[in-house]
């Protein structure tokens, strides 16, 4: 499998965190990729050779979708060759661009086909006749820069601006002082972040601080697994475990084994 990592064009880089691509060129018998919740929902294309399967909700996917929170542990599986486009996107972007409620696709998907739009249709053909990721991410690109350009003046950025407070601090800021920094009131921003994230501050928090373990873990950037408990702000070793294994339902030990 190849793997690549795109920095968003700047037109689209307000509501457009990273772009990942997975690609599979050869028949392979089954990929099974885990996905984790990572604070963001996103807009993907897939092409596979026999669909692409969500477990353990046992769906297939459409070839353009946006997902919500995905707060429970996910495998996408595939068979034979594959190409998946995954666009990170701000998660003001799915009430502000789409009109959906984020809370109503925690954990679930929404066909892109469903909102019966022109731009929709021409661009997953577009998609579906083109072979390189370069003019995917192109056609991706303008379709979502084509919302932005309606919806522009209608934005309210606080959220993008909490969201990178959260991320720069890795999930570690108080509620109270993220409140001050943006200059709201708990209230408020709760409210803000349940309308534009479907999740609490704190819970996206809790996400961010668990995605920064996630990555220590992997890449195995630690002599002890205290190193990463306390380097993340967890109050303890039992509190690090049992935040690991609800996001991916299993321990770090296990996890590390099986990776």
């Amino acid at each position: 499998m190849e793997f690549y990592s795109c920095i968003p064009e700047a037109k689209i880089a307000l509501f457009v965190k990273n772009i990942l691509v997975f690609e599979e060129s050869e028949k392979v018998p089954k990929t099974i990729l885990p996905f984790f919740a990572d604070g963001y929902p996103g807009l993907m294309f897939q092409q596979t050779s026999n669909g692409l399967h969500v477990n353990p909700h046992e769906k297939e996917m459409p070839a353009l979708f946006l997902y919500g929170q995905t707060i429970k542990p996910i495998e996408l599986v595939m068979e034979g060759k594959y190409k998946l486009m995954v666009f990170q996107l701000y998660p003001f972007v799915l009430r502000s661009f789409f009109n959906i409620n984020p809370k109503d696709i925690n954990d679930n998907c929404f066909n892109l086909q469903e909102l019966n739009q022109s731009e929709i249709t021409t661009a997953i053909e577009q998609l579906q006749n083109s072979d390189d990721f370069k003019s995917n991410i192109e056609i991706i690109t303008s379709l979502l820069y084509r919302y932005f350009e309606i919806k522009k003046n209608e934005l309210d950025l606080t959220i993008r601006q909490a969201i990178q407070c959260i991320d720069e601090h890795q999930g570690q800021l108080s509620i109270t002082d993220l409140c001050h920094q943006l200059d709201l009131n708990e209230r408020t921003l709760e409210r803000k972040f349940i309308s534009q994230v479907g999740i609490s501050a704190k819970q996206f928090s809790k996400i961010i601080q668990f995605q920064q373990s996630l990555e220590q873990l992997t890449i195995r950037d630690y002599t002890k697994l205290t190193d990463i408990v306390y380097a993340n702000g967890f109050s303890d070793q039992s509190h690090f475990i049992k935040v690991f294994k609800a996001f991916t339902g299993k321990t770090p030990k296990t996890f590390q084994k099986n990776n």
